[in-house]
């Protein structure tokens, strides 16, 4: 099975105001069929409980419609954030994009 990989890039503080959007950005990518969807956080400053909940239901979605959810690109308060709520064990998270590419374009 071929992987069509959709990227998202939120940006700035991911918190309770852009949950919606980031959550409706995660369905869209499902609904047209991405079957892979990259979360990018490298323009993320900062991402909060909220922002992590957003990401856990976003991984439901994913899953439901038998799909794979990435990460990459994330900052040292994300990924104490991840390491407190042993979320890093729950999602598969690169260092970049450049090794998202890397490791996942040996799998499709």
């Amino acid at each position: 099975m071929s992987l069509v990989v959709q990227v998202i890039k939120p940006e700035g503080i991911l918190d309770g105001t852009k949950t919606d959007q980031f959550r409706q950005e995660i369905n869209d990518s499902v609904n047209t069929g991405a079957n892979a969807i990259l979360v990018d956080f490298s323009n993320v400053t900062f991402m909060d409980s909220s922002g992590l909940g957003a990401l856990v239901l976003s991984l439901k979605t994913i899953r439901n419609a038998n799909a794979k959810l990435f990460i990459c690109s994330i900052n040292e308060q994300i990924k104490m954030l991840f390491e407190l709520t042993s979320m890093d064990r729950v999602f598969e998270i690169f260092s970049s994009l450049e090794e998202f590419e890397q490791k996942v374009a040996k799998l499709s």
